[in-house]
C-alpha cells in the first residue's frame, strides 16, 4: 500500500515528446505509483499557447503559460522545451527550489552542464538526462553507473537519426544528399531547417555529453571537432560500398595517451567516416541510433534502438521520472556528477586515425612514385592503392583516379599530406578525403 504523499510533477513543454510524457503519466499513473511507492501527480504543463493543437488527448485545464508558479510547486520538474533560454533559467530555478530536474535538452547540457550540475550538487538535488542522447537507448545510466568502475577507452556513436536516414537512403537508393534530405523532411525525420542535423551540431552536443560522462572530465562543446555531411556525394557512398565500407556520421570520444609522456587526454569529434561493412555500426539503418563502446574490463558493448520520436523519447524521460520519484521516497541527497578526472581535452590534430583519399592524377609514368614520396615526407604509410577510373581532360591530358588508404597515423600528419597532395603538379584534384574508423 502506498503511504508516501503524492509527488507533484511539473512539465515544461507540450511538443511531441512533452505531450507523450503527459499522456503516459496520466494513463499509467497508478502502475508507476506502485513501482515508486508514491502517487505521481501531474500538476500542470507550461506552454507558450494553451490553445495550440496537441498530438495527444490531454485535459485542457493542465496547460498554463505560468511556468514559474508551476516550478515552485513541484517536487520533480521535467524540462522538454529545448533551446538554451528560458530552459537554462527554468532548470536553475527548479534546482534552487529543491526540485529534481529531468531534461532531454542536449543543447543546454552541452553548453551549461557544469553550471547546472554544480547548482544541483550544492542543494542536494539531482539532474537526470537519459533522454538527451540516443532517445530511447539507455546509454547515460550505463555510463554514469554501470561502467563507473571501468575504464572506457572509446565510444563510436551514430547519435543523429536524420543524418543516418539520409546516408542510409543514399546507399540503398542511389539518391543525392538533397533528394534523400527531401524524403527525410517529408517523413518528419528532418526539421524545416535541417542545419543542426546535417552540419553535425546536434551530434556534437551529444558527443560532449558522452565524453564528459565516459571520461569523468568536463568536455565543453567548443572542444568537440565538428564536420557535417553536406559534402558527401552519391559517388563517395557508392565507392565506399564497392570497397566494403558504409559512410556514417560518427560521434567519436576517445581516451588518448601520449606515447612520450604517458599522460592521458580525451578527444571528442563528429565527422563522416568510412565504417567497415562487417562492423556492427554498419548495420544501423534508417533513423535508428547506436552507440558502440569499448571498455577495458567490459570489452565491447553496443546500445541500439530508436534515437528519436515522441513516444520513444518519452520512454527515457519516464525512466528518469521513476528514478527521481524513488529517490524522493527513499530520501538522501542526489548523486553528484563524476567530472573530477580533469583530463585535458585534446584537439583533433592529436588523434590517430586512417584516411581514404581519392585523387585525380596525371596518367603518366612516375606519378605513383611522386605521390608515395609525399606520403613518406609526412611520415604517413600507405596501406593500399587502387586505380578505379581512367578519364580524359583532353587529347593530351589523360587522367586516372587513385584511391589510397593509409595506415594509422596522426591526424595532423594526415592533414598535412592532403594539403601537399593538393599542391602537387601531378595531382589534378583531391576528390575526397574520408577518415576510416572501426577497424
Amino acid at each position: 500500500m502506498i503511504e508516501y504523499r503524492n509527488l507533484r510533477i511539473a512539465l515544461l513543454g507540450g511538443g511531441s515528446v512533452g505531450a507523450q510524457v503527459a499522456a503516459l503519466l496520466l494513463e499509467h499513473g497508478e502502475e508507476l505509483a506502485n513501482r515508486v511507492g508514491a502517487g505521481l501527480e501531474l500538476t500542470g504543463i507550461a506552454v507558450r499557447d494553451v490553445d495550440a493543437p496537441r498530438t495527444a488527448d490531454i485535459p485542457h485545464e493542465l496547460f498554463t503559460t505560468d511556468a514559474e508558479s508551476l516550478i515552485l510547486g513541484a517536487d520533480i520538474v521535467i524540462e522538454l522545451m529545448g533551446g538554451l533560454e528560458p530552459a537554462r533559467s527554468y532548470i536553475l530555478q527548479a534546482i534552487n527550489s529543491g526540485a529534481d530536474v529531468i531534461t532531454a535538452n542536449k543543447a543546454v547540457l552541452a553548453t551549461h552542464g557544469p553550471e547546472l550540475f554544480e547548482a544541483a550538487e550544492q542543494v542536494g538535488a539531482q539532474l537526470y538526462y537519459e533522454a538527451a542522447v540516443g532517445g530511447a537507448i539507455p546509454i547515460i545510466r550505463p555510463l554514469r553507473d554501470s561502467l563507473a568502475g571501468d575504464r572506457v577507452k572509446r565510444i563510436l556513436g551514430i547519435v543523429n537519426g536524420t543524418t543516418n536516414f539520409i546516408l542510409d537512403r543514399m546507399e540503398k537508393t542511389g539518391e543525392s544528399l538533397d533528394d534523400a534530405l527531401a524524403v527525410a523532411t517529408e517523413l518528419g525525420y528532418a526539421e524545416a531547417d535541417p542545419t543542426a542535423d546535417i552540419e553535425g551540431y546536434d551530434a556534437a552536443q551529444k558527443a560532449a555529453i558522452l565524453a564528459s560522462l565516459a571520461f569523468h572530465t568536463t568536455v565543453p562543446l567548443s572542444g568537440v571537432h565538428r564536420e557535417g555531411i553536406t559534402k558527401i556525394t552519391h559517388e563517395q557512398v557508392e565507392a565506399a560500398r564497392k570497397a566494403g565500407y558504409v559512410v556514417k556520421l560518427l560521434a567519436i570520444c576517445e581516451r588518448l595517451t601520449d606515447a612520450e609522456s604517458g599522460i592521458d587526454g580525451v578527444s571528442a569529434r563528429v565527422h563522416p567516416a568510412l565504417v567497415p561493412a562487417a562492423h556492427p555500426l554498419a548495420a544501423v539503418h534508417g533513423a535508428n541510433n547506436a552507440v558502440f563502446l569499448e571498455a577495458e574490463a567490459a570489452g565491447s558493448l553496443m546500445f541500439y534502438g530508436a534515437g528519436a520520436g515522441g513516444i520513444e523519447t518519452a520512454s527515457a524521460v519516464l525512466g528518469d521520472v521513476v528514478s527521481a520519484a524513488r529517490r524522493h521516497v527513499i530520501g538522501g541527497p542526489g548523486i553528484a556528477e563524476s567530472t573530477h578526472a580533469e583530463l585535458p581535452v585534446l584537439p583533433i590534430s592529436d588523434v590517430t586515425t586512417r584516411y581514404q583519399l581519392t585523387l585525380e592524377v596525371e596518367d603518366q609514368p612516375g606519378v605513383l612514385a611522386t605521390i608515395a614520396a609525399l606520403f613518406s615526407e609526412q611520415g604517413v604509410s600507405v596501406e593500399a592503392v587502387s586505380q578505379n577510373v581512367t578519364g580524359e581532360r583532353g587529347p593530351d591530358q589523360p587522367t586516372a583516379t587513385l584511391v589510397i588508404v593509409t595506415h594509422e597515423a596522426k591526424e595532423s600528419d594526415l592533414a598535412a599530406t592532403a594539403v601537399a597532395l593538393a599542391a602537387s603538379d601531378v595531382v589534378r584534384a583531391v576528390v575526397s578525403v574520408l577518415r576510416v574508423e572501426g577497424l
